[in-house]
């Protein structure tokens, strides 16, 4: 982070000073929310949540070397040398300060959003502009308005370009973390299920994952997966020009000839406007393709070279617990992809144990949440499409994954396990994971399955 001012922090949040602090031109190196993980120099930022208020933390973080704090109320006492910024609202005015730290850096912002998929084409767009430019990236979960603002605090002179990602459960959130952001390219990968809890439509979700134009900067490009129906409903309608990418034609971005090696990768051929290349991918699985032709398309548009382009895809390493493949002993493989779960993504993430070359292929599938009253039936259809794709034995645990379990039985799958909780889980899977097996974790994260692999491990030993 480059240096602010206390006066420079008055200004962007239209604060208050309450403490006498006559040194305005104290310099603040950080910007933190957390009181347990703070930096010498830094400003504290209590956010209040529904079960916690970090005003009750200011005095713990100021002695642990903030310089000060934002707050919403005046205080009974002030520690000496330290200065205390009031605000309407400690969450408004950490936007607000971002934007205005973000205005401080001309540099291209690539903006990312989606159904599934967001965080891999997230982590595929910046491997490919990596090998050109320095990279600044949403890390982890950061991909609300308060990560972003964290990630844009992260900025310095030395990097030559931002990507972005952007998450949603409520119609207005992307619109928020766009106006911090204010993007060049905007990509939105699909259009599903998740948080339907909350929108009731996939239309209404079309209309939350588009707010990210909502301030895009002018004379940028929409980046988009044209195999989505519900996205193709976007051709004409917005202020800029859009840049198709598929698989089912008519595409500026497509590919073909796609090959899995079954075990950590395969590899296609894609076609660009500007040429025709074969690209092999570092991960598992058909939807892949879509952050690949993506992370093309954000490349040739920042003038990577196709040998470049391969080059980044090639150094793509996928964010903890997303499909992360572990290898074993005795041939047995475990495809950790716990950090969530939706109707999508669950199917892809079936799809890829389904073209597994071990001789046994296992689900251990949970609960997939926020889907509201569409929930028995979307988790009816994951089972049914377990049969489908030819898994050899599925095991689940949670309320909801029992209604996998029972259409798996009823769509003819022979070996079929439900039980109510992850303990009674492992009981099954000491049983079901042998020698050449691969198994599938995967829920959504409110789940913790990532329990379920660290077991797993425990059970197996490390290749």
């Amino acid at each position: 982070m480059e240096p602010m001012t206390v006066a420079e922090i008055l200004e962007a949040v239209n604060g208050t000073l309450l403490s006498e602090y006559p040194a305005l031109d104290t310099a603040v190196s950080r910007v933190e929310t957390d009181s347990r993980t703070i930096h010498p120099d830094s400003l504290f930022v209590p956010l209040i949540g529904e079960q916690f208020d970090g005003h009750a933390y200011i005095g713990a973080a100021l002695e642990s070397g903030a310089a000060g704090c934002l707050t919403r109320r005046e205080r009974e006492s002030y520690l000496p040398g330290k200065f205390y910024i009031k605000v309407k609202d400690t969450r408004q005015a950490l936007r607000d300060l971002a934007r205005h730290y973000k205005k401080k850096f001309d540099i291209p912002v690539v903006a990312v959003t989606g159904s599934v998929g967001k965080t891999t084409t997230k982590d595929m767009v910046a491997a490919v502009l990596g090998e050109k430019y320095k990279v600044l990236k949403t890390e982890g979960n950061l991909n609300t308005d308060i990560g972003t603002c964290l990630t844009v605090f992260r900025l310095d002179r030395s990097y030559e370009a931002a990507v972005l990602e952007m998450g949603m459960n409520h119609a207005g959130e992307i619109e928020v973390i766009s106006s911090i952001a204010e993007p060049d390219l905007c990509l939105i990968t699909n259009v599903g299920e998740s948080h339907i809890e909350f929108l009731g439509s996939r239309e209404n979700i079309l209309k939350a994952k588009a707010e990210i134009f909502s301030h895009a900067k002018p004379g940028g490009a929409a980046i988009l997966n044209g195999d989505d129906e519900l996205l193709r409903t976007l051709e004409g309608k917005l202020e800029r020009p859009i840049i198709w990418c598929g698989v089912k034609g008519n595409t500026a971005y497509s590919a073909d000839h796609l090959v899995s090696n079954g075990t950590s990768g395969m590899s296609c051929e894609v076609k660009t406007p500007h040429s025709d290349f074969k690209v092999d991918i570092p991960a598992l699985g058909s939807h892949m393709v879509y952050p690949t032709l993506m992370a093309a398309a954000v490349g040739e548009r920042f003038g990577l070279t196709a040998e470049e382009i391969c080059r980044g895809v090639a150094h793509f390493a996928p964010t903890k617990m997303r499909m992360n493949i572990l290898q074993r002993q005795d041939g047995i493989t475990i495809l950790n992809d716990t950090y969530n779960a939706n109707p999508q993504s669950m199917r892809a993430a079936l799809e890829v144990l389904s073209q597994s070359r071990s001789k046994h292929k296992v689900a251990m599938l949970g609960d997939m949440l926020e889907l509201g009253p569409l929930a028995q039936a979307l988790h009816a259809g994951i089972g049914e499409w377990a049969a489908k794709v030819g898994i050899d034995c599925l095991v689940c645990a949670g309320e909801l994954s029992e209604h996998i379990a029972a259409a798996a039985e009823a769509a003819g799958m022979k070996e079929v396990y439900w039980r109510p909780n992850k303990k009674e889980a492992m009981e099954v899977l000491r049983q079901v994971v042998k020698p050449d097996t691969t198994v599938l974790v995967k829920a959504s994260r409110g789940m913790a399955f990532e329990e379920l692999v660290e077991y797993l491990k425990e059970l197996t030993k490390e290749a």
